[in-house]
């Protein structure tokens, strides 16, 4: 993985953490906020991705056209399942294990799937990352995972985390081995989870009208800031980044959205916040190696 490819994946996971900080004053929107942030993203990049195929083209297939709409359903699946999960589970247990469980089922199937390999120090930075993440969102509080209602968030953030390693290897094989430029494939994606959703709005556009009163401007700024991190992580790819080595180094966004909260919400790091935002950059260290 070169300077510039790891370069990229951590930028993005600051603009990651960066736009989750913004949807979180957004949340009680819900499905209305999702479906105003991708009207958005697909207004503000329709010009680059009309221009790229205008001047560069691009090559069409089955496959294709096969890879974008499974990305597009996967990702939409993904945001449901997460957001089913912290409807009835504790975001402390659904986000360590969704996070910690994406990257690493993300490098197995890079590894089965599409050939790569992994060394023994890029193996043991990987489970320096779970870890990490493991201890940033938990914050050592451990027992929370004992009760009958963890034992259901276990089981959304399992799922939420197998999809998170779904589209991430879906997509790397669509940039890596069919050729999809990245802002077309995210674009596309985008545009089709808007009309996936176009229907759920509709049902009361009144009600949600009234979910986004103040919240456009963070509508905007998520709409523009989600996929252009999304978009340099599949260049990092397209470049020739191992899927097994981006999928954990993009969870630095664990450590700067841990940095924003401290210093934007005025949250507490603590002892076991550090600990995990040590571990994740050793992690990230010994992958890039």
């Amino acid at each position: 993985m070169t300077f510039l490819s790891l370069g990229l994946v951590v930028l993005a996971a600051l603009i990651h953490a960066t736009w989750n900080l913004l949807a979180k004053r957004a949340a009680h929107a819900g499905v209305a906020f999702v479906f105003a942030y991708n009207l958005v993203a697909g207004i503000a990049y329709a010009p680059w991705v009309a221009w790229i195929l205008l001047s560069d083209g691009m090559a069409w297939s089955l496959p294709v056209a096969g890879v974008i709409l499974l990305s597009a359903l996967i990702h939409l699946a993904y945001s449901l399942c997460l957001q089913r999960g912290y409807q009835v589970a504790d975001l402390s247990v659904v986000y360590p294990i969704a996070r910690g469980t994406g990257p690493m089922l993300a490098s197995v199937g890079a590894v089965v799937l599409l050939g790569e390999a992994i060394s023994a120090p890029g193996l043991a930075g990987l489970l320096l990352v779970v870890a990490g993440i493991g201890l940033i969102a938990t914050q050592g509080r451990f027992a929370a995972f004992r009760s009958a209602e963890a034992h259901r968030g276990v089981r959304w953030g399992l799922g939420t985390g197998a999809l998170i390693a779904a589209y991430t290897v879906v997509d790397g094989w669509a940039v890596k081995r069919l050729g999809v430029l990245p802002v077309v494939l995210d674009w596309l994606s985008n545009t089709l989870r808007f009309f996936f959703l176009l229907p759920v709005i509709l049902r009361d556009p009144r009600g949600n009208m009234a979910r986004m009163r103040g919240h456009w401007r963070l509508a905007i700024a998520v709409g523009l800031l989600s996929p252009a991190s999304y978009i340099l992580v599949l260049t990092a790819l397209r470049m020739g980044a191992p899927v097994h080595v981006v999928a954990p180094t993009r969870e630095m966004s664990m450590m700067a959205g841990a940095l924003f909260g401290m210093i934007f919400l005025g949250e507490a790091v603590g002892r076991w916040r550090l600990a995990g935002c040590l571990l994740l950059v050793v992690g990230v260290v010994l992958l890039s190696g």
